[in-house]
């Protein structure tokens, strides 16, 4: 069970990872903007927060990019909301996010392994 997090405990998600995290969240199912927030803080164990003035146009972004679509459905509770998909094009751009990402905290684990070696 994930731990509960106090608001001050969470934590904005890394810069320039929102749109790779989004685009991931996006392959699994189309989601509404709210609905994305949410998933976010549930699967990172309450350690993410994002707020609505990232992530709204971190959507808008995307969507000119062509890397989502979006469409107006209602929702669970029978709202409209604004439901966003991942693209094929979308799907590329996350897998060349999910390479640098890697390369990225591989050099970062490096650099600490180092440190705490001595060196």
């Amino acid at each position: 069970m994930a731990p509960d997090r106090q608001p001050s405990q969470r934590s904005e998600v890394l810069q320039g990872t929102l749109e790779m995290l989004t685009l991931k969240l996006l392959t699994a199912e189309a989601m509404h903007g709210w609905g994305l927030s949410l998933k976010l803080r549930q699967i990172s164990h309450d350690v993410f927060d994002v707020n609505q003035g990232s992530l709204y146009p971190a959507l808008q972004r995307m969507l000119r990019r062509g890397w989502i679509r979006a469409e107006w459905r209602a929702s669970d509770n029978n709202r409209r909301a604004r439901y966003y998909a991942i693209t094929r094009e979308g799907r590329r751009q996350l897998e060349a996010e999910i390479e640098d990402w890697e390369r990225s905290s591989g050099a970062v684990n490096r650099v600490l392994r180092y440190a705490f070696q001595g060196g």
